[in-house]
């Protein structure tokens, strides 16, 4: 059985802290969707830390955490998480794993996302500029890099092509900003993350489900905020109601427990 955690509202409603409480108690911590745009804050003895891909049971010893196929990814911004958990003395390579059919966001979305917004001038969604609104457009266009690309020999000339139809539509838009720094930096971060633990995200899970493992699934953002149920169009490119759980992790809908509703006003 899949428990899952949501938040009611448009997020920052404490999710964080509430899946880091419950953590201990489940042998599978996953986050089923959404990108780098999500924050789920935890004090780790007395520390402060933001997770913004990481599943929060990361601190947990005994938790396996699994970043699910309907998650963006940042190569980037996953580097540097994983340092900060490594600042704690968390062996993060020992219970981090990532499905193989996770979409990249790459530099040029996250160029597109800026360009986007400018151009629509006072009439902005207020993207967080992230790169996660392109990345899903990619995925849904069937153009997207996946994680599981990495490890094939053919993933450069993936890149090259797909970062060429960016830039034709960057210019479309004027957009005049150098991108060799974020490339640079998204490349040494790609070398990091062939080191992980690449799995096929659904029938991982489904078989620790089959065992009998307890599984936690961890909502980003809030309700308001899903792109079909939301508050359209200010919302997020992913579903970030339970639905989302039985594509973004690949489990069937009667292995779902849904933790949303409210008993009490």
């Amino acid at each position: 059985m899949v428990d899952v955690i949501l938040g009611l509202q448009w997020g920052d409603e404490g999710k964080g802290k509430i899946v880091d409480y419950f953590a201990p108690r489940y042998d599978l911590i996953a986050r089923f969707q959404g990108g780098p745009n999500a924050g789920h804050t935890l004090y780790v003895r007395d520390k402060k830390i933001v997770l913004h891909q990481i599943p929060s049971g990361i601190f947990h010893e005994g938790t396996t955490n699994l970043i699910g196929n309907g998650v963006v990814l940042d190569p980037i911004t996953l580097k540097k998480e994983c340092e900060s958990v490594a600042a704690f003395g968390v062996d993060f390579r020992k219970n981090l794993y990532i499905a193989q059919r996770t979409h990249l966001i790459l530099p040029t979305h996250r160029a597109l996302d800026k360009a986007s917004e400018v151009s629509k001038g006072n009439e902005k969604i207020g993207s967080t500029l992230k790169g996660i609104g392109p990345a899903y457009m990619d995925k849904t266009g069937r153009n997207g890099l996946r994680v599981g690309d990495l490890l094939d020999k053919s993933f450069t000339t993936q890149y090259i092509k797909l970062r060429l139809k960016h830039q034709k539509l960057l210019d479309g838009l004027n957009f005049q900003e150098d991108l060799s720094d974020w490339e640079e930096e998204f490349f040494e971060a790609l070398e990091f993350m062939r080191s992980f633990k690449i799995v096929n995200g659904e029938y991982f899970i489904n078989e620790k489900i089959s065992q009998g493992k307890t599984v936690l699934a961890e909502g980003a953002q809030g309700s308001m905020l899903d792109v079909d149920f939301g508050t359209f169009p200010f919302v997020t490119s992913s579903n970030t109601i339970s639905a989302g759980v039985c594509t973004g992790l690949g489990v069937a809908p009667q292995r779902i427990r849904d933790v949303i509703g409210v008993s009490k006003a």
